[in-house]
């Protein structure tokens, strides 16, 4: 493959090729704000503007197709907010619009996230129609107090009953459940856990609850379990889902065989993402340079923005100091690691940009190296944060 000549700054670099190109769609509106969110979410009020967003959304992907230079999307991930609020119409609607745009990889994974309290037999079905290939469930817990205690609009039941609609329509699906939760015990952490294993969903996500500034949660803080309690938790669901036949294959995330999410794993590897709707983010290579972008994150004025030409907020371009670390902060959350091979096609650095601080985190007992593969060790996956810093600029 011909190698792309980049000059960033006073210095030259290569990259041997483009990286693969996902795309990242946001719906920013939820039934209600979970006191424990951070992300770009806004509570419903009155009637879902879905013609005006969609359009939105598709005059936003049409501003990014000068970026793309005909690259094909190999994912596309509806994340948000609560994009299962919208129709199935309406999803059918940007999935045509979409196709009709940018050429699609044949294998493209199509994902999109919803919640139980939003779930309806037929509008899944629809969904499936259109081209939706996997979902994303947000069960959090199936104990009702729990759920009553994370704000969420649906209870234990919703939780089964939205499982079984998934079933009838979809065999990849992933349920996102969280531990660490106010006054849970271990016991109730693991029946969350096997209950969800009995689910049979192909990926799971399991995350530790963590107050976030700016949430309601770390204003007025829970009761939450000890570190150690949470540590134990931490170390008995890996457990309990290796025994189950489900691979730990980055920092949350665990999969049966062949069923990891392809499009997170494109992030985890430093790939490009075009990120379309409210808040939406974007990372994307060009032979001079990689960029980064963000969109206007409150509803109203993403759409009066896009309306207007351009919903893009702030747009920078990745130093060539910061590299290291920014493709470090995604490939490290892989706890099987890498090929150092990556580092340089993804960067276009050699690895000398990063290799002192490479073996100094080995010497530390932080990361392992087998030759050109190295992998966070089971101390540098629990102190990842740590690890990480070993590689700011």
């Amino acid at each position: 493959m011909q190698s792309i000549s980049m000059p960033i700054g006073k210095a030259n670099w290569a990259l041997s090729a483009l990286p693969p190109l996902a795309l990242y769609i946001h719906f920013p509106w939820c039934i209600k704000k979970c006191p424990y969110c951070d992300f770009n979410s806004h509570a419903q009020k009155g009637a879902l503007p879905e013609q005006q967003y969609i359009a939105a959304l598709l005059a936003d992907l049409e501003s990014c197709l000068p970026l793309m230079w005909g690259r094909p999307i190999t994912s596309i991930f509806m994340g948000g907010g609560t994009p299962s609020l919208f129709s199935a119409e309406a999803i059918n609607q940007l999935l045509e619009g979409i196709r009709a745009r940018v050429r699609l990889h044949p294998d493209a994974e199509i994902t999109l996230e919803a919640n139980p309290g939003t779930f309806e037999s037929e509008k899944f079905a629809g969904y499936r129609a259109a081209g939706i290939t996997r979902l994303s469930i947000g069960i959090q817990s199936f104990n009702a107090e729990h759920l009553k205690a994370l704000g969420r609009v649906h209870d234990d039941k919703e939780a089964h009953r939205a499982i079984e609609i998934a079933h009838q329509h979809f065999d990849n699906f992933n349920l996102d459940i969280m531990y660490a939760l106010p006054k849970q015990t271990l016991a109730e952490a693991l029946l969350d856990v096997r209950t969800a294993i009995a689910c049979k969903s192909t990926h799971l996500s399991a995350y530790h609850l963590t107050l976030e500034p700016n949430t309601l949660f770390h204003r007025y803080p829970p009761a939450l379990p000890t570190e150690d309690c949470s540590a134990d938790m931490s170390d008995a669901i890996e457990a309990e889902l290796a025994a189950a036949g489900f691979e730990h294959y980055e920092t949350s995330a665990f999969a049966q065989p062949k069923r990891q999410a392809k499009h997170n794993l494109n992030y985890w590897q430093f790939g490009d993402y075009l990120g379309i709707g409210a808040g939406a983010h974007a990372k994307i290579s060009f032979p001079d340079k990689i960029i980064r972008q963000m969109r206007y994150k409150q509803p109203t004025e993403y759409l009066q923005k896009m309306a207007a030409g351009s919903a893009v907020q702030t747009e920078e371009q990745i130093t060539l100091e910061q590299l290291p670390f920014e493709f470090m902060l995604n490939a490290l959350r892989l706890t099987g690691g890498f090929d150092l091979s990556l580092f340089e096609e993804r960067t276009g650095l050699p690895l000398t940009k990063a290799i002192h601080q490479i073996e100094k985190a080995v010497a530390d007992g932080l990361l392992e190296r087998q030759l050109n593969h190295i992998q966070p060790t089971l101390r540098g996956q629990r102190f990842l944060n740590t690890l990480l810093e070993r590689f700011l600029p």
